[in-house]
């Protein structure tokens, strides 16, 4: 669903500077300054509002989080959520994820979170999904030998194509689950998800672990 354009977003980011990273690409390799006792730096790709960012940097406080987010009118929401939560481990970027090796160096990151990306479900559009190979050679250089990728979507097809494409790229997967709520609320959950939840959707949601070099 695209958001609609909102004439007062420039101020409320303005306002938001704590927790606004301009220009992320400064901080490549080191971004654990932001929070040098840092247990784990994770990055979440596509935060939208916020709420899964926000209650996963309450919940986990020794836990360093970067959310990523295009879109401007709800990047704005999301880092006033985080404001207003007075959270001090978590930032917000705005950035092309295609880019993320630009951003982040060579095993930097401990944990991606993948949450409902866009599935363009047209063929033609594969490239253009989270999940698709050229994007994980991509994630396999930033996040770190023996890191994870956690990835959820209320799509079947794309997850099964996901699947696929993990193996396909030499990456272990584990944790598989075509209905992860099937039992009650498993985790923490992103907007989306809970509306997904409460009209019966199932969640599908596997972890993705990083090759170990030896």
């Amino acid at each position: 669903m695209r958001m609609r354009k909102k004439p007062n977003v420039g101020p409320r980011m303005e306002a938001c500077d704590p927790v606004w990273i301009r220009e992320p690409a400064a901080l490549k390799g080191s971004w654990r300054s932001l929070m040098p006792g840092a247990k784990e730096l994770r990055v979440e790709v596509g935060c939208g509002k916020g709420k899964f960012t926000v209650e996963t940097a309450a919940a986990e406080p020794d836990v360093l989080i970067i959310a990523i987010e295009r879109v401007r009118e709800a990047l704005v929401m999301a880092m006033e959520k985080a404001m207003a939560a007075e959270l001090k481990n978590v930032y917000f970027v705005s950035m092309d994820v295609a880019q993320i090796e630009e951003f982040f160096a060579p095993g930097e990151i401990d944990l991606l979170y993948i949450n409902f990306c866009d599935p363009w479900p047209r063929s033609k559009n594969a490239k253009r999904r989270l999940t698709y190979h050229t994007f994980l050679e991509k994630y396999k250089l930033v996040i770190r030998p023996g890191g994870q990728i956690h990835f959820k979507t209320d799509n079947a097809k794309l997850f099964a194509w996901s699947l696929e494409e993990f193996k396909a790229c030499g990456l272990e997967v584990r944790s598989v689950t075509d209905d992860l709520h099937a039992n009650g609320p498993v985790g923490i959950m992103t907007g989306y998800e809970e509306k997904f939840y409460a009209l019966g959707t199932p969640i599908h949601r596997c972890e993705i672990l990083m090759p170990v070099q030896v």
